[in-house]
């Protein structure tokens, strides 16, 4: 029997969750019934600036876990935060687990702690290519807790790892099934604090987690592969699709009221819920071009400090990068399933009567709830000019590996098409 040059297989991976008001509070049990004895946890010096982290660790010793914390964890992390981290843990290791207490930048430096503290190498050995080597690990992980205080990366849910490599100016990861998180502890209350630029950035990294994995280019539309070839971002399929789906719908309720008021306990928890079901859906779909977009946005930052985030330095927070490009990307992609992004902009705003141009539909919708969220009116607010395009262009051609997921494969030509537009969105 000859097999089909089509691939026909996706697959599909998932942490452990336990999610709930309170859940936060039974991680000692967790990690014991893991096995573990001595945990490294890690986070930021904000997060660590509430208590959290060590209150975490103080109740790790009911159940006979002692901890070691590393608060030293850098906001976007760079080549040289991760590399500061791993230090930190070959020197005051062995450990037997890891837990990682905060967002986005805090699970993703937990990953690189991991991989390079169990595994031989560099950093830049695992890379994505062709920033670096593009290496698999050759030896098993610790098991990896991870505990989110934001709605927004779904780095819980996934196998990715994002930073920025410094002399570079580009933002890259590392994406392996051994870096997704043995368990995911979701806990509702840790986010209440979240303040409300934080909370409109961070939603939308859900937002375009879930939108570009619904539209990701099909797990049928590839090539068939070897077992051994299979990666943990196969395309669109119909489980991840139930997940991205949800996220969208618990959005269109939640988002705004998130946004402008943060104590609505309601809609706090429907956050939660969007940005895991979304890591559920992108970190087995994959994305696309906002993602490959945003590396550069972010990575070439000059002198743009957003509201909420504290600290001196410039920064383009991440999921304010990634849909800074988003409508414009989605219009592009378009032809590729419009019947698909019809779908996803009467699931974010189902009340919308659509008018005028259907491939306008989906943006229309983005851009008025990033108006509504205080979210930039494009690039050109965060610093760039025309000017700069050449050089985003180049920084998200990098990105293949979130490009070979968009539904239409873009050029040069049509990336530089997209920021142009993105300059003003309104």
């Amino acid at each position: 029997m000859t097999l089909a040059t089509s691939e026909t297989v996706f697959t599909y991976g998932s942490p452990q969750l336990k999610f709930g008001t309170g859940a936060s509070a039974e991680i000692g049990y967790d990690l014991a019934s893991l096995g573990a004895r001595r945990a490294l946890v890690v986070t930021d010096p904000g997060i660590s600036a509430t208590g959290l982290p060590q209150r975490v660790a103080e109740q790790m010793k009911t159940y006979d876990v002692e901890a070691v914390v590393f608060d030293g964890v850098h906001v976007e992390p760079t080549d040289e935060s991760m590399r500061a981290a791993v230090q930190f843990a070959r020197e005051n290791g062995p450990f037997d687990a890891i837990v990682a207490v905060g967002g986005g930048s805090s699970i993703d430096t937990a990953k690189a702690v991991n991989l390079l503290t169990t595994n031989d190498g560099d950093l830049m050995d695992y890379l994505n290519a062709p920033v670096g080597r593009g290496l698999a690990p050759a030896k098993p992980l610790l098991p990896l807790v991870a505990v989110p205080t934001t709605t927004g990366t779904g780095a819980e849910s996934t196998t990715v790892c994002v930073l920025d490599v410094l002399s570079l100016k580009v933002k890259t990861g590392i994406s392996h099934a051994r870096l997704r998180p043995t368990l995911a502890v979701v806990d509702p209350d840790l986010m209440m604090t979240q303040p409300a630029g934080v909370t409109a950035a961070a939603g939308m990294d859900i937002l375009c987690h879930a939108l570009e994995s619904l539209t990701a280019r099909p797990y049928t539309s590839y090539e068939r592969k070897e077992p051994s070839q299979r990666v943990p971002y196969c395309g669109a399929n119909p489980i991840a699709n139930v997940w991205s789906e949800k996220a969208i719908s618990l959005l269109a309720t939640s988002f705004r009221s998130a946004v402008a008021n943060g104590e609505d306990t309601i809609a706090r928890g429907e956050m939660a819920l969007a940005a895991t079901f979304a890591g559920l859906g992108f970190g087995n779909a994959g994305v696309h071009i906002p993602h490959a977009n945003a590396y550069p946005i972010a990575g070439r930052v000059r002198d743009f400090h957003p509201k909420d985030y504290p600290g001196a330095e410039p920064m383009v927070p991440h999921g304010m990068a990634v849909a800074l490009t988003a409508p414009e990307a989605f219009r592009y992609t378009f032809d590729a399933n419009p019947g698909l992004h019809l779908r996803a902009a009467h699931l974010l705003a189902p009340d919308v009567l659509g008018s005028g141009p259907e491939r306008d539909r989906l943006p229309q919708v983005l851009t008025d709830l990033m108006r509504d969220i205080g979210i930039p009116a494009g690039i050109g607010e965060v610093g760039y000019v025309a000017a700069d395009i050449p050089d985003l262009v180049e920084g998200a051609l990098k990105q293949q590996r979130l490009l070979a997921t968009a539904p239409k494969q873009p050029s040069a030509e049509d990336l530089t098409g997209i920021f142009e537009r993105s300059i003003t969105l309104w």
